[in-house]
């Protein structure tokens, strides 16, 4: 199999002595709190996190001006495209110096778990409003589903920061899409926690120039531009991870569901089972999530119930600032469709290299689930132009799938 081997995350390279020891202490710092967390996570998830991510969101929304948009409605960023340049040059750069022709990894969301075939079942007498799209009768698709690590790099998966990633592509969804590269798909994304990592595009381009430096730290602890409230929305759920299929994921970004009606998405586990992490705290197998889930399906199916949340308030659950969690108590998530994946075997070379022929992209789209915002809408360019330069170096054709591959 033509794949990188897991490495340890690169040092800082700041150009400050003193900025890369803090940068590779808090790094150091973090890898051996992953080895203590499973220990206390529980009890800490059960009693403090809802009402920390309450508070957190509240600090964050009353440093947020009310722009005046209604349900639905977006509102370009002032040089948002200059932005959407800046993030693909990081990227670009990023990915030369970390990845040699033919073994060209995605930018993020880069280590590969593993590609699981599925079906996306939607459920039958779901409410009016949400019967849009691919939500508007009762179907099964066929899905190819990838889970995934966070990247840019490929590490250990104790030494990742406790950040997952799914990716699903419905297949046969009839209608014209957004992007032409692919006829028959609809592409959802996914993570593990339920606000994105930044709030808009401007902030994003921030965070990937300190991760060309090895020292994303400093992105959020930054007294020009402090992102420490995003800090700790993002460490209230970043944790030791037991599976891939062990944990919920979330959209963090709006869709249309509809003309005129925004939504997130979430991705909830049915099972509440836990697989114990392996020789904690000592070191696991560096593969020990991928482990999980070939145990997982050698014996059984997993499944997931897919959830749907509308915008009711477009001042607290924003288009344009996608670090504010959208709240429940406004917008009850309700489900809307089950994804089975059925007992596999999935870990042979030859399937695991087909993840790397795929490309996932939120505008591979009907236009009844049109991204929205303005991450969104970098997404769409930023993916393509990074989804391409990878495919091209590694001299592999973007592929669109039917669902009738066959591995050995």
């Amino acid at each position: 199999m033509n794949a990188n081997p897991d490495r340890p995350i690169p040092k800082a390279n700041t150009g400050s002595a003193l900025l890369n020891w803090l940068a590779n202490t808090a790094t150091t710092l973090v890898q051996l709190e992953r080895r203590l967390d499973p220990f206390f996570r529980p009890s800490f998830d059960a009693i403090l996190r809802e009402p920390m991510a309450k508070l957190v969101t509240a600090l964050i929304n009353r440093g947020r001006p009310n722009d005046g948009l209604g349900l639905a409605e977006e509102r370009a960023l002032p040089n948002e495209e200059a932005y959407v340049d800046s993030i693909i040059a990081s990227f670009d750069k990023q990915m030369r110096e970390l990845w040699k022709p033919g073994r060209f990894e995605r930018g993020g969301n880069t280590k590969t778990h593993g590609i699981v075939r599925g079906e996306f079942i939607v459920h039958d007498n779901l409410p009016a409003e949400l019967r849009h799209g691919i939500y508007a009768r009762p179907h099964t698709f066929r899905v190819w589903v990838r889970f995934s690590g966070p990247g840019p790099y490929i590490t250990p998966d104790i030494d990742d920061v406790g950040f997952m990633s799914i990716s699903i592509k419905l297949m046969g969804v009839p209608g014209p899409k957004l992007m032409d590269e692919e006829k028959f798909t609809q592409d959802l994304l996914g993570v593990s926690t339920p606000t994105f990592v930044t709030p808009d595009t401007i902030a994003n381009a921030q965070l990937q120039i300190e991760s060309l430096k090895n020292a994303q730290i400093f992105y959020f602890l930054n007294f020009q531009r402090s992102h420490v409230l995003d800090f700790i929305m993002q460490a209230l759920w970043l944790k030791t991870q037991s599976s891939p299929f062990e944990a919920p994921y979330f959209s963090c970004v709006p869709y249309l569901l509809g003309e005129g009606q925004a939504m997130q998405y979430s991705v909830w586990p049915v099972s509440k089972r836990r697989t114990p992490i392996p020789r904690l705290p000592l070191r696991p197998p560096n593969d020990y999530l991928r482990d999980a889930m070939v145990a997982a399906l050698s014996k059984e199916d997993v499944e997931f119930d897919i959830r749907l949340q509308r915008q009711t308030d477009p001042y607290l659950m924003p288009l344009e600032n996608n670090a504010v969690l959208w709240p429940e108590k406004l917008s009850p998530r309700q489900s809307v469709a089950t994804l089975r994946i059925p007992k596999q075997k999935f870990d042979s070379p030859a399937q695991m290299e087909f993840a790397r022929s795929l490309s996932y992209n939120p505008w591979h789209s009907i236009a009844e689930h049109r991204p929205l915002g303005n991450q969104s809408r970098a997404r769409r360019r930023m993916y393509d132009t990074l989804s391409k330069l990878r495919h091209r170096i590694n001299g592999v054709p973007l592929y669109e799938p039917t669902g009738g591959e066959v591995f050995e």
